[in-house]
């Protein structure tokens, strides 16, 4: 597959090469220019860290993570503790786990902006919660406190800064005030040895400095509260430095690392100047001149041994030359055995940006290349070794060794200026080869966590690189030992140099194309089962179980293929038994005695790393008697969404539409048209083609608007015929009573007769920004709330306009579709049938 390589601002994060490989991104090598190393050189002086605390991808502050990172030159985390599996998605169909996915290397990209690390904990976004006692309930407090001890324990941090205030539950998003909540009672627990007490064999117990919350005008109701707010318990930090070796305010590096959250919808525009940023402190002593680091030994003489090497790094910075960066290299080599000798987490830390920054000063490139993107155990690798010098420097390469297998793979062979050096070996991928997809998915989780096992993984951000090779070195008399992963790479005519990671995989795959298939008369289907080897001559058996009642033929398939990649169709007839029932499919695919359930799903997007899920292979199929009228059906894509595929798994024939072309002769052709969630938000050509819309339903047609977002857009306009006002009243309890204000309304009777009983089983959400005033002409269908609020009436509207009809519906069925509801799917189909009663369906 070719695909856009992903850079991570070679050009323009001076700061960011440093990250690259240590937050477990597969980039590009960096190649830092002569000031970018100037700058990590004064970041070696400064031994402080920030661990930033909130909920989400898209919650932190961008520009003070910057700020701490670039220039108070301080280790600064950002600690996330869901990675954003429950939002929605304005650039793809990925919701739930692979939106998660998405979001984590959006943050990943974020970090390699701003120069921060990150961090997570097990915490699972099951959605929009509106306390954090629902929250701390679904999530497990308990775990998901003890990340964040762990995350304390692990990063060390002096200072720790919340996004959200502790103080104040119900007045945001539950996750938001959770996170605050849970930082606030890990700042203790982290020092104390019998809390955790199973942590200790892997790390120390802590005790950060102070702690603060990240204030704002926002919190405080408006500008002028804020103003006229007492202050003495505030630091004042100005975050808008400019750095001059890049042209760039700390302002205008916040918002390109903002951009990052592109599922999101959170590009962004630069400022520049002055910009005051606000810390309220909760723990700890005040500072008294607006640097949270005052009092804090931020120096080398924090740690035994640190002042010889502070004398060095100072001397380094003074007489750095900007034109020959490797003189540097004997003082540097120094201060690296030096720092080898201490006994304090400093060492680790100080020793990856010593490694990164000598590499960089001797013009060091070191790569281990594989001839292909993916292997399985057994099979073999060709594995090609790059080395070069390209300083005057003395660098002897003692060996190359596959960390993995002890293979050397290259031995005593001095660098000398600017020479390449290259070596191959053939390698067979032994079982001491690590799997590489997402940790954190490898095993089934509940609704509020993933299941980790491994203590020492809790909170990476990806699943971290160990298919390496480990590069032996003596650089100016000094042993030092640096590490490469295993890379893919090839030449694309247009790209250019490509990179992509290289994976570890299991020898088979399959995959059913539907994830949701509806029966909706007691007839056989055909469901083809698909299977890809990923090695060659793959031998196996390849089954389908079914749920309880349901009929499956053949009982299996003989599968031989003899090319790796190669994929080869099994077509399989599922009958459904005669009345309601549903349950999940699932392939199951023997070989050598060993059975493999998983799919592969690949996430491929320009701004993040190609990304191979192995996820648990199967489709939830719904017997259901659904009656429909009307056949060919409109669909105008949002954000993004799968409606029409599910539209078309009860029969209906879909045509996706681009807005651009919509024209009246267009709309004509269509029983209904379906308007995509979001689409009002993230779609330009809908404003001047509304009119057209609206000219459609007057002669007759049926429009259905899905959920617009209120706010973040700006004054949404959603050409309603009618008045009517989008809000922020959402009902996220999917288990919440529902009302049916209008019993005799055809949209509860037509074609199918719904009940309160359609509404059990939805999943996340019953649905989200609903309209809150509306006029007369509209019908309210259903109302519903979360415990303790009002009513919500605006979830589903429905007005008579010319000869057709128009309805706006808030509801979540871009959520209830995919995952098999069948009252979701009734519900939609007799708002598909509105109008038709009296019609005779002459296109079925």
């Amino acid at each position: 597959m070719t695909r856009k390589s992903y850079v991570i601002f070679v050009l323009i994060s001076f700061f960011a090469f440093a990250k690259a490989y240590s937050q477990g991104i597969t980039v590009q090598p960096s190649k830092p220019t002569a000031s970018e190393i100037y700058e990590d050189l004064k970041k070696l002086n400064f031994l402080g860290s920030v661990l930033y605390v909130a909920a989400h991808p898209d919650d932190e502050n961008t520009t003070a993570i910057s700020y701490f990172a670039n220039t108070v030159k301080a280790r600064t985390a950002y600690l996330s503790l869901t990675r954003g599996d429950g939002g929605q998605n304005i650039i793809g169909p990925e919701l739930r786990e692979l939106l998660g996915v998405i979001r984590t290397n959006e943050l990943l990209a974020a970090r390699a902006t701003d120069g921060g690390e990150q961090r997570f904990t097990r915490a699972n976004d099951f959605g929009y919660s509106k306390h954090p006692d629902e929250t701390l309930a679904i999530w497990n407090k308990e775990e998901v406190l003890g990340d964040v001890v762990w995350a304390i324990r692990t990063f060390k941090p002096d200072v720790i800064i919340n996004r959200f205030n502790h103080r104040t539950p119900g007045s945001t998003h539950g996750h938001h005030t959770s996170s605050a909540m849970l930082s606030v009672e890990a700042y203790d627990l982290a020092g104390d040895a019998s809390k955790y007490p199973d942590q200790l064999q892997y790390t120390d117990t802590w005790s950060p400095q102070r702690q603060f919350f990240n204030t704002s005008w926002w919190f405080y109701g408006s500008r002028e509260k804020f103003e006229a707010a007492d202050k003495s318990n505030l630091v004042k930090v100005d975050v808008g430095t400019f750095y001059p070796g890049l042209g760039l305010s700390n302002t205008e590096i916040s918002s390109l690392s903002r951009s990052q959250h592109k599922s999101q919808g959170f590009g962004n525009t630069g400022s520049r100047g002055t910009s005051d940023t606000y810390f309220e402190l909760l723990r700890g002593e005040m500072p008294t001149n607006d640097d949270v680091f005052q009092g804090i030994n931020t120096t080398w003489t924090r740690v035994k041994g640190g002042k010889a090497i502070k004398t060095i790094l100072d001397n380094v910075v003074a007489t750095y030359d900007f034109t020959a960066p490797d003189k540097s290299i004997p003082q540097l080599m120094k201060a690296y055995a030096l720092v080898q000798q201490l006994d304090t987490h400093w060492k680790n830390i100080k020793s990856k940006e010593l490694e990164t920054i000598i590499t960089a000063v001797t013009g060091l490139y070191l790569e281990a290349k594989a001839d292909t993107n993916y292997a399985t155990i057994g099979s073999s690798i060709k594995l090609d070794i790059e080395a070069i010098n390209r300083s005057a420097q003395s660098v002897i390469l003692k060996k190359a060794t596959v960390t993995a297998t002890n293979n050397v793979v290259a031995s005593n062979k001095p660098l000398a200026n600017n020479e390449r050096y290259t070596t191959s070996k053939t390698l067979t991928v032994s079982d001491d080869f690590k799997e590489t997809s997402a940790y954190w998915l490898r095993e089934e989780g509940t609704l509020g966590m993933y299941k980790v096992a491994d203590q020492q993984m809790i909170g990476k951000p990806e699943t971290p690189q160990e298919n390496t090779v480990t590069f032996d070195l003596i650089i100016s008399g000094v042993p030092i030992s640096i590490t490469k992963p295993i890379v893919y790479k090839y030449n694309d005519r247009v790209k250019g140099e490509v990179y992509e990671p290289f994976e570890i995989v299991p020898a088979v795959s399959s995959r059913l194309e539907s994830k949701v298939i509806i029966f909706a008369k007691a007839e056989s289907k055909k469901i083809p089962v698909t299977v890809t080897a990923h090695q060659a001559n793959f031998t196996g058996t390849v089954v389908l179980d079914k749920p309880s009642g349901w009929k499956v033929s053949p009982a299996s398939y003989d599968v031989s293929i003899a090319n790796k990649g190669e994929e080869k169709e099994f077509l399989f007839t599922v009958t459904p038994p005669a009345g309601d029932s549903e349950g999940d499919l699932s392939p199951r695919v023997v070989s050598g005695g060993k059975t493999y359930t998983k799919e592969l799903i690949k996430i491929d997007y320009a701004h993040i790393p190609l990304q191979s899920l192995f996820l648990p292979n199967k489709a939830r199929v719904v017997r259901l008697d659904i009656a429909r009228k009307g056949n060919y059906i409109g669909y105008i894509q949002g954000a993004g969404d799968a409606v029409p595929d599910n539209l078309a798994q009860i029969g209906y024939q879909v045509a996706v539409i681009d807005p651009a072309t919509i024209t009246p002769e267009l709309l004509s052709q269509f029983d209904a048209v379906v308007v995509g969630i979001r689409a009002y938000n993230v779609v330009d050509e809908m404003q001047a083609k509304q009119p057209l819309l609206l000219d459609y339903v007057k002669d007759g047609g049926t429009l259905i608007a899905q959920y617009n977002t209120s706010g973040r857009w700006g004054n949404t306009k959603i050409g309603a015929p009618y008045e009517l006002t989008l809000s922020r009243d959402r009902v996220t309890d999917e288990n919440s009573e529902v009302r049916i204000l209008a019993k005799d309304h055809p949209l509860m009777n037509f074609p199918n007769k719904l009940s309160q009983q359609d509404f059990k089983g939805w999943t996340q959400e019953r649905g989200l920004y609903f309209p809150n005033k509306w006029s007369s002409e509209y019908t309210p269908i259903l109302s519903m709330n979360d415990k303790g609020e009002t009513a919500k009436d605006g979830s589903l509207l429905i007005a008579v306009y010319g000869k057709g009809h128009y309805i706006y519906t808030g509801l979540s069925f871009f959520r209830e579709l995919p995952a098999g509801v069948s009252g979701a799917y009734k519900l939609f189909a007799n708002m598909l049938s509105v109008g038709k009663q009296e019609q005779q369906d002459i296109k079925q």
